[in-house]
């Protein structure tokens, strides 16, 4: 080790000190590598998300006794190859719709509605996906007598 005298730090003598070249190439493929995924996601809170099949004016109008199944939680993904090729579904009402049809609910109260966004080489948009996640409580409209 040199020591530099203006400042009294420890200098390395060589780039070898470290690996050299090996250390930079390492450094710079995890760098490549972690901004080669970027994400973004956004979170809302909804009241009530009804099934398609229920009629939502009938139930705003009328007080209608309900039954807890409990929590519920789905996911819908579309992707994107290549920026031009789209396949899935990633909206909340196909979501809502799988947690439905998984408890066997008519609709989701106090549901959380998060919605993500990942790029695979984002510069190029190799590969993309978007996923949409309903996440409530299930419930059951008991029928009117």
């Amino acid at each position: 080790m040199q020591i530099n005298q203006r400042n009294w730090i420890a200098a390395p003598r060589s780039a070898n000190h470290w690996g050299g070249l090996r250390f930079c190439k390492k450094l710079s493929l995890l760098v490549v590598m972690l901004t080669a995924l970027a994400a973004c996601s956004s979170v809302s809170q909804v009241g009530l998300m009804v099934a398609p099949t229920a009629d939502p004016a009938s139930i705003i109008k009328e007080t209608r006794s309900f039954t807890s199944l409990g929590p519920a939680e789905a996911t819908a993904c579309r992707f994107f190859v290549l920026a031009i090729i789209p396949f899935g579904n990633s909206t909340a009402g196909r979501a809502m719709q799988k947690a439905l049809s998984e408890s066997g609910g008519d609709a989701i109260i106090n549901a959380i509605v998060t919605t993500s966004l990942y790029g695979f080489v984002p510069i190029y948009n190799v590969l993309s996906f978007t996923c949409t996640t309903v996440r409530g409580v299930a419930i059951k409209f008991d029928r009117p007598v």
